[in-house]
């Protein structure tokens, strides 16, 4: 009945249409895993990161599941739900994609049983079509909490349904007709040809590297050689870069790259006429394109890697709509003219190349951000007589892992001088946000009390609860002061790691205590305070776990390398061992906070 009130007569009758069914039944293989579909959901599940990416055919009775990832069982073995389960149902009727942020509060799905049994929450789905543009089925992603989609996640899981509709089609006209075997084949390519540059292109955020890997795949698939350009116009910057499939072409094409940067002239104009133009077929390459290069060394490049048949065509914003560069195909004299379906992979393969440009431009303005508002929430230093501070912050060096860690130091009425390094949870602009919350309640909750440390993280568990301040994070909060033999050390660990020392004679000591709970996770029990004794002329180590673990690198071996770094550099100056510890860290997607006190 719920199935009867939300679709309605002429829903139904699009369910049952039967060309519709017809294409359905063509491209079903049965109840088992099919590797295209299933790479396509693979890549729905990575690139917008959704627990539950699926290929969805639709018929008058049932879903089939034809591609799946993060699918709970029986669904991933049966591979087929009732429609009274299905959302993509809806797509199929209304001939367009649809987004959900909360299926609970939408009438057409706030009954489904998914929302329950797969804990189905927020949809998004595309319609796939075949030949006859009969709307078969979707591609969707699916996430378990509600989530408002962003136009770039809507376009790129558009533009996959567009690649997954190539194969309904290519398996509907398999299934058809003889005669359509080339065409399909043909089409095959293509598919392979886009999900694998998707593929790589998703790996990557750095826009060099992204277009050396899109110059890999059309090397190997479509062209002899090619050049990628992409003007940065707000920086007044460009890059490019060039591939040729002989690898003895290699240095020609570097320098083809080199010379395309210098030779601003040439660069402008290859994408104005593309801006022109949106698209550039040029068969006799040697007579049009070639005519247009004016740097002497450029044109004999190009003449050595062979100027046949060429192809110029856009790279495209999803997002703006804007032409962001080109991608230059050129094959060999002697091979044939590019055919119509290459030129349409061309065009595709700029798209997405446009896709990852403009990914890799949003997460160099977030990774901005972030790492603006990190630096600007760490402390200046203090000068403070008998000790000496030094200090370093360094963004991770690959993902958007800017965020949550922390050094301070100040110096307290009676003399003695607290020193701290914590690392909250998450690495993200909020990560660096809670960091400045929790850095300043250290700073509160210790400054003139003569507690010790141990009491101090205690009594911070309290506020940070009472005030509500998000997340957790692992800290280390010391007092030195002055003793009869030096210096005193009383510490506290909130499952952090363990400060070092670098004594004057060269030896290193780990001080391990026991683990206990993260700030913001209160213990069962009082917080305990570790007392140790140096004498002048030692150095505390004190350290976030980027400096010492990564998934390569387990954490006491981490330990134990910069402890070695700190025995072999011990008469260095603290800026030179600040910068020699860094250089051992491993290379990994965390950030590193490290404060040196030089205690003289």
């Amino acid at each position: 009945m719920l199935h009867e009130e939300v679709i309605g007569d002429a829903g139904r009758g699009v369910l049952a249409d039967p060309a519709r069914l017809l294409s359905v039944r063509r491209i079903m293989g049965g109840p088992h895993p099919d590797e295209a579909f299933d790479r396509l959901a693979m890549l729905v599940n990575k690139l917008v990161d959704a627990p539950m990416g699926a290929v969805c055919l639709v018929d008058a009775e049932r879903q089939h599941l034809v591609g799946q990832v993060g699918v709970p069982e029986p669904l991933a073995t049966s591979r087929e739900m009732p429609l009274t389960h299905s959302f993509s149902q809806h797509v199929v009727v209304a001939g367009e994609l649809l987004s959900i942020p909360d299926a609970r509060a939408d009438p057409r799905t706030r009954d489904n049983p998914s929302i329950q049994e797969i804990g189905a929450v927020a949809y998004v789905g595309a319609p796939i079509t075949g030949p006859d543009g009969q709307i078969v089925g979707t591609l969707c992603a699916i996430d378990q909490e509600p989530r408002a989609w962003t136009p770039s996640e809507i376009t790129l899981i558009s533009e996959l349904a567009e690649v997954c509709s190539s194969e309904v089609c290519l398996r509907i006209s398999r299934a058809a007709a003889d005669e359509a075997r080339a065409a399909a084949e043909s089409a095959h390519q293509q598919l392979e040809v886009l999900a694998e540059l998707t593929e790589s292109l998703a790996a990557t955020m750095d826009v060099e590297e992204a277009m050396r890997r899109l110059g890999s795949v059309v090397t190997a698939r479509l062209a002899d050689w090619c050049v990628v350009t992409i003007a940065d116009e707000p920086r007044g910057s460009a890059y490019v870069s060039a591939a040729h499939r002989l690898p003895e072409r290699a240095a020609d094409m570097a320098r083809l790259g080199e010379l395309g940067v210098q030779s601003r002239a040439d660069l402008r104009a290859m994408v104005k006429a593309v801006r022109r133009t949106r698209s550039l077929r040029t068969p006799d390459g040697a007579a049009d394109l070639q005519s247009r290069l004016h740097d002497t060394e450029l044109a004999e490049i190009t003449a050595r890697a062979g100027f046949g048949a060429s192809l110029l065509v856009p790279i495209t914003s999803p997002v703006r709509r804007e032409t962001l560069g080109a991608v230059l195909l050129v094959k060999h004299p002697e091979r044939s003219a590019f055919t119509a379906a290459e030129e349409r992979t061309a065009a595709e393969i700029g798209r997405r190349a446009g896709l990852a440009v403009e990914n890799s431009r949003l997460y160099r303005e977030q990774r901005h951000m972030a790492e603006v508002l990190q630096r600007s929430l760490l402390t200046e230093l203090p000068s403070i007589e008998g000790i000496g501070l030094h200090a370093r912050y360094v963004p991770a060096q690959d993902g958007a892992a800017v965020g949550g860690d922390w050094y301070d130091a100040f110096a307290q009425p009676d003399g003695s001088v607290m020193v701290a390094v914590g690392d909250v949870a998450g690495h993200d602009i909020e990560a660096a946000a809670t960091m400045g919350q929790m850095r300043n309640l250290v700073r509160g909750n210790a400054y003139g009390r003569n507690e010790e440390p141990g009491d101090l993280l205690s009594a911070l568990d309290q506020a940070l609860h009472g005030l509500h301040v998000p997340g957790a994070a692992t800290a280390v909060l010391a007092r030195v002061s002055r003793s009869w033999a030096g210096w005193a050390v009383c510490f506290a660990s909130a499952g952090h790691p363990p400060p070092l020392v670098l004594l004057p004679d060269g030896t290193v000591q780990a001080w391990w205590v026991p683990p206990e709970p993260l700030l913001g996770l209160p213990p069962k029990e009082p917080r305990s305070t570790s007392r140790r004794f140096v004498p002048a002329g030692s150095t505390l180590v004190l350290y976030t776990d980027g400096l010492v673990e990564n998934r390569q690198r387990l954490f006491d071996d981490g330990v134990a390398t910069i402890s070695e770094v700190l025995r072999a550099n011990a008469t260095s100056t603290p800026d030179e061992l600040c910068e020699r510890l860094l250089a051992a860290a491993p290379p990994g997607n965390d950030d590193i906070a490290l404060l040196l006190v030089n205690l003289t």
